[in-house]
């Protein structure tokens, strides 16, 4: 059978989604996402995978994908980071049987992204994206998608759209900020350059940004045009958000907490959705974040979170009639509700900075200026400089390593099989081989088992003749 394409994959396969929870990493867990689902979420994304890892590693294949299947958490699409034709697809080729689609991260502004050399930081890169997405959208069994951020020019935002559809991109999320709006620079998205994506290319787009409530969903969709939403913040505060509630938030924690108890995941991850969900309670029990963010073990969680809920319910019963909530706040803060993140101006406030640009920054101006001016360097980055004055911080001085011939990762300078040590190891040992580069002496520890062998033969066999002498000899007394 064919694979869907375009409009027929967004209404068949999608089901017609219109409310989308969005890629998150370690965020978008199959319990977050069975959790959104039950309020009113119609299609998820996993968290961003790593095509690389996701290739070579089995235990990372069982942890995100493999070990998670669940009739519930359909449709479903997986979204992977990369920047090798080749090794996405293969990696898709793995993940394909699991899900609905397969979606390439080309919107993720972080800094171990331009390390990486993915996300974001490919949309220069035309030609490549294009022999990607070709390639993908041959080998491939279910529909390739992508997600972008946009450029500051909006022609250029609809060209690179329409590249990714000639490609073979059978839908479009368009996040409608630059690559440079990240953090406290974020600002608002530019809900016209979606606009003029959907306009321009004939395939399904969902809107990604300035999404925190039911209404500004609707919104969004009537003055973009769009099949889609895709929230991710205004998801994390708010599971209820495409039911238009603002429920109690011991209510959606407690059936997180729930859901976790059958369907595992790291408690880094617990922990940090209900730093989310309880951000505006947390900042006045300012003890019990603290309690949060020491605790051990899901039941510890629990524990929290029920001296969180008894709190506010104290709280409640007694609150004096009329009063309103503060901190300009929509609602009580035990009521889900989204977090306004500061701007620059409100930002360097709170840190009680000026408000000039070097004082909104901080230690963010180094992730795109690493020039080695200590005024520009983070706190951390300003110690090690006083530890040593000649320390350079310009990306350009820094050694350039050469990659591992297995997996690309910097390999050993004087390993023999030109690898990493990780893969190194793996070759030396099925080949019984030495690598004194990294220490490795499988060869030297085997053939020196095998003389202690020959050594403890050599032993033993003078005891035995011994032993018959004696033997004899008692016999011979007998």
């Amino acid at each position: 059978m064919p694979k869907l394409r375009g409009e027929a994959f967004w209404r068949e396969t999608l089901r017609s989604a219109h409310y989308v929870v969005a890629p998150m990493v370690d965020q978008s867990e199959l319990a977050w996402r069975l959790l959104s689902r039950r309020h009113g979420a119609q299609l998820c994304y996993t968290p961003m995978l790593h095509a690389q890892v996701f290739l070579r590693d089995a235990n990372y294949r069982r942890e995100n994908l493999y070990g998670e299947a669940c009739p519930e958490d359909r449709p479903l699409i997986v979204q992977f980071c990369a920047n090798d034709p080749e090794v996405f697809v293969q990696a898709a080729l793995l993940a394909q049987d699991y899900c609905d689609a397969i979606d390439l991260n080309l919107g993720c502004p972080q800094m171990i992204a331009k390390r990486g050399h993915y996300g974001a930081f490919l949309q220069e890169e035309w030609d490549l994206l294009q022999r990607m997405i070709l390639l993908a959208n041959e080998k491939l069994s279910v529909p390739i998608t992508c997600k972008i951020r946009v450029f500051p020019d909006i022609d250029k935002t609809v060209k690179y759209a329409q590249m990714l559809e000639k490609a073979g991109c059978q839908l479009l999320t368009v996040h409608g900020r630059t690559k440079e709006q990240k953090g406290p620079l974020a600002g608002v998205a530019s809900w016209e350059h979606i606009q003029a994506v959907r306009k321009a290319v004939s395939i399904p787009v969902f809107a990604n940004g300035n999404i925190q409530c039911l209404s500004d969903v609707e919104e969004c969709i009537r003055k973009t045009g769009v099949h889609g939403v895709m929230s991710a913040e205004g998801n994390l505060h708010n599971p209820a958000l495409f039911e238009g509630r603002n429920p109690l938030v011991w209510e959606m924690a407690e059936e997180y907490l729930e859901i976790v108890q059958k369907y595992p995941c790291p408690l880094s991850y617990v922990r940090a959705h209900l730093f989310k969900l309880w951000h505006h309670t947390l900042q006045v029990y300012q003890q019990l974040r603290e309690e949060l963010a020491k605790v051990k073990t899901l039941e510890g969680i629990v524990d929290v979170n029920r001296e969180l809920k008894l709190r506010c319910q104290e709280e409640i019963a007694n609150q004096k009639e009329g009063e309103k909530p503060k901190e300009g706040l929509r609602f009580f803060h035990w009521i889900c509700q989204p977090y306004i993140r500061p701007g620059p101006k409100e930002r360097c406030k709170e840190n009680g900075t000026s408000g000039t640009e070097k004082g909104v920054r901080g230690k963010r101006i180094l992730e795109e200026e690493e020039d080695g001016n200590s005024e520009l360097l983070s706190k951390n980055k300003q110690k090690k400089k006083l530890r040593n004055p000649n320390k350079s911080f310009d990306p350009s001085l820094k050694p350039k390593y050469a990659k591992c011939d297995q997996c690309g990762n910097p390999k050993g300078n004087r390993c023999v099989f030109n690898m990493c040590r990780g893969c190194c190891k793996k070759r030396a040992f099925k080949e019984t081989a030495d690598c004194p580069g990294h220490g490795l002496l499988f060869k030297t520890k085997y053939e020196k088992s095998l003389s202690w062998k020959h050594s403890q033969r050599g032993i033993q066999s003078p005891d035995m003749s011994q032993r018959g002498e004696a033997e004899v000899g008692e016999a011979a007394d007998s």
